[in-house]
């Protein structure tokens, strides 16, 4: 008999042909059908960034994080000796965009691997396509603790520190040192609802009290009704689930108004794109983040020069977190296909799960790894404050502490995340 060998592309055609011509298709493959690629033939990435929308200046660095990584692999020669080669259309900060982009990416473009996210619902919502079709997501800076509990996928890995991780760095400290009181300052959809709810429930474990919260739509401006709200009520702290450039118009009106010392503010996460080039006296109260380009750390210093060589043009002249998370999602993906010896997709994620990275390779303070139960990383956490007084106008931030993965971890997201299993998820090999 002689043997039937199919490419992707004809596969694609197959099974939307199976589905009666419908264009949307179901599953190209299931169980080992796509053999082997040839070796000549490229790696090809889907960067499903936002370059567009709340998220647009996040998405640009998180690509250039991501460019960097396979740029320093193609350099030698590729992964398992093919070049690696990227597609990019944006996902506009939406979740149905985000879906619709997904879909092309996998049927049109042909990708093997997906690389990219901030906004948590865009994330969630690219994940359940790259589930359906079995593709190897990597959401590389949403932080909603869902991203890694009831949202979670086997295909969708989780980069970025998220809520709750924040929130146990900050919560308790902040209760000793500044009050009981809080108020609660939250964007109005999946990553600030989750964020706060990871706030609330430490509140409630540390005794501190919810006095109000104030939801402000995705798009907001002027905060000027809730800062005066939370003026008048004068609590001990304000906790902030706000990002983007949502954040940035809220922190330019928070030091207009001179509330920038009292009451205390507590930023659950802090991205560099959101307030690089801010005033420094905009950068007020204390917010988590998962690296800075200052750690007296050993490589940190090689990194930065690397990217400014790579980057001489862009006006954020250091790299920041969201730059730091593209990079290290995509190295560790290439790097994984390197140890599996294949691009097929479940060998792949068994590669992944549960890797551990040292604190040298992260540059980090700590131990990192990729937690098999629910697919974050579970890394160092640290908590800055502005660096007033600066010479250096790119120095904007005074790193506070760090925590360790175990001090932070989200203990509710093993109990919320059910990842599909092996056989349930399309198999290929890319």
């Amino acid at each position: 008999m002689s043997k039937i060998i199919m490419n992707r592309r004809q596969l694609l055609t197959t099974a939307a042909a199976a589905a009666g011509g419908v264009s949307t298709f179901f599953g190209p493959w299931k169980h080992n059908r796509v053999l082997a690629a040839a070796s000549d033939k490229p790696i090809k990435i889907g960067f499903t960034s936002d370059a567009s929308g709340q998220y647009a200046n996040s998405g640009a660095s998180d690509r250039r994080g991501m460019m960097m990584a396979i740029a320093e692999f193609n350099e030698k020669g590729g992964v398992l000796g093919r070049k690696i080669e990227t597609t990019h259309i944006d996902t506009e900060t939406t979740p149905a965009t985000g879906s619709r982009v997904a879909e092309r990416m996998i049927s049109r473009e042909e990708v093997g691997f997906m690389v990219g996210a901030v906004s948590s619902g865009v994330a969630n919502a690219i994940s359940q396509v790259a589930q359906k079709y079995g593709v190897i997501y990597l959401n590389t800076n949403s932080s909603s603790p869902t991203e890694s509990g009831k949202n979670c996928h086997r295909v969708k890995f989780v980069w970025d520190g998220n809520g709750s991780n924040f929130a146990q760095a900050a919560v308790k400290n902040a209760i000793s040192a500044y009050g009981k009181k809080w108020m609660l300052l939250t964007n109005d959809y999946g990553w600030g609802h989750d964020t706060a709810a990871a706030t609330k429930k430490l509140l409630a474990k540390y005794g501190g009290t919810v006095e109000d919260e104030f939801l402000v739509p995705q798009g907001t401006r002027d905060f000027s009704s809730a800062l005066l709200k939370i003026q008048q009520a004068s609590p001990n702290v304000v906790a902030a689930a706000v990002g983007g450039d949502d954040q940035k118009a809220m922190r330019q009106q928070v030091a207009q108004l001179g509330m920038g010392e009292k009451p205390a503010w507590i930023n659950n996460q802090q991205d560099w794109p959101d307030v690089y080039g801010l005033p420094i006296e905009n950068l007020f109260g204390v917010f988590g983040t998962t690296w800075y380009y200052k750690l007296d750390l050993p490589g940190v210093d090689d990194f930065v020069k690397r990217y400014q060589a790579m980057y001489p043009d862009t006006k954020m002249r250091v790299p920041g977190n969201v730059f730091y998370n593209g990079y290290m999602a995509t190295k560790n993906l290439l790097a994984a296909i390197e140890r599996a010896g294949t691009t097929n997709n479940i060998a792949v994620i068994k590669e992944l799960e549960g890797h551990k990275m040292s604190a040298a390779d992260r540059m980090q303070h700590h131990d990192a790894y990729i937690d098999p139960v629910t697919h974050q990383v579970q890394q160092t956490i640290y908590l800055a404050t502005g660096n007033t007084g600066t010479s250096d106008k790119d120095d904007m931030f005074k790193i506070l502490s760090n925590s360790s993965p175990d001090e932070v971890k989200d203990e509710g997201a093993p109990g919320a995340c059910a990842l599909e299993s092996y056989d349930a998820t399309p198999t290929f090999d890319a």
